[in-house]
């Protein structure tokens, strides 16, 4: 039995690519000192799996949150309504956050924000931690947080530069890293001015991973989801 115990704050155990042995991931999971993971939603479906797999397997803490790609106010409130209901079920609301890697219109931006703030606003009100999807909006996903006073937040495999995480960082807010660290520069850099206190590990799984041959990565990789958005 493994001395360390780890938790994966960030992992996608709730994509169909796992559905055929997701019990053997976490079993070795658990073997490689694992204890706890959390597992993150992009949608409905995904929070309605992340409980009902967290129902079966007890070192899973499901999460619930709405892609920050999905620019749609109608399914931002239905999954708030979900969040409320299934308050006492869940660890996190995640992930949420934005995206201009893939959002590049400003009109489209702006509603990017007013979603955004929407789940900021429920998770201090549900006292949910937050976890935060901020690619290539490092520095507008932090101003963001702390304009409205958010707290218990992770910034999620964040891409900006380690100037960027110093606000977030002196508010009290934790940065995961995922495997993909031992490749990236950028990360390299960032976790240099990382105290110990605020850093997690997360995997993003399944992506992000430390071989570039086999991980999947979000510039390339798409769920099901993301392929009928496109």
């Amino acid at each position: 039995m493994p001395m360390r115990q780890i938790v994966d704050t960030h992992a996608h155990i709730c994509d169909p690519v796992f559905d055929e042995d997701r019990n053997k991931v976490l079993e070795r999971a658990a073997d490689a000192g694992i204890t706890a993971v959390i597992a993150v939603g992009e949608d409905l479906s995904d929070a309605r799996k992340n409980i009902d797999l967290a129902a079966k397997h007890q070192m899973l803490r499901p999460a619930a949150g709405l892609y920050p790609t999905i620019l749609d106010g109608a399914k931002a409130e239905e999954m708030h309504g979900f969040i409320r209901k299934e308050r006492a079920r869940l660890f996190a609301v995640g992930e949420v956050g934005l995206d201009f890697w893939i959002v590049k219109e400003e009109s489209d931006k702006e509603l990017q924000k007013e979603i955004f703030k929407s789940f900021i606003n429920l998770a201090r009100e549900l006292d949910l931690p937050l976890n935060v999807h901020s690619r290539s909006a490092g520095r507008h996903a932090v101003t963001l947080l702390l304009e409205c006073n958010a707290a218990k937040v992770q910034m999620h495999a964040f891409d900006g530069k380690a100037s960027a995480a110093l606000p977030a960082l002196e508010a009290g807010f934790f940065f995961s890293i995922p495997p993909s660290v031992i490749r990236s520069r950028q990360k390299q850099k960032l976790v240099k001015k990382l105290p110990l206190s605020q850093m997690l590990v997360e995997t993003d799984s399944p992506v992000l991973g430390p071989d570039p041959n086999r991980a999947m990565n979000r510039s390339t990789f798409q769920s099901p989801l993301r392929q009928l958005q496109n």
